[in-house]
């Protein structure tokens, strides 16, 4: 089996709290009728959630990544494949999920 593959796995099994709360509103097409895929494998990449249909990925990420080098360069990289990438903060998403919704719709809409 794929090493990505069974990373995915296990990094669904291990949600975080953040990641739980936004895949509230991601899941089941609940915003804008747009299927969202969690922890899924991109190249060398398991990006948080993605929309293949719009090519649109969502990172929830913790201080760890504050000005990481490498989530950079992976960006650039899946925006080179032609995905859009946009990042929330772990708190962001836990404080304030309603304007993180209200974001993730203006991208939806951007990426028609």
């Amino acid at each position: 089996m794929n090493p990505h593959v069974e990373k995915a796995r296990d990094l669904r099994r291990s949600i975080t709290h953040a990641e739980r709360r936004i895949w509230s509103v991601l899941r089941g097409r609940r915003l804008d009728g747009s299927k969202f895929r969690r922890q899924h494998p991109l190249g060398w990449f398991i990006v948080d959630f993605a929309c293949v249909e719009r090519r649109l990925i969502i990172e929830v990420d913790g201080g760890q990544h504050a000005e990481d080098p490498a989530d950079e360069r992976r960006t650039a990289w899946l925006e080179s494949q032609g995905w859009r990438v946009i990042r929330f903060w772990n708190d962001e998403v836990i404080e304030n999920l309603d304007a993180v919704a209200e974001r993730i719709m203006r991208h939806l809409d951007e990426c028609r």
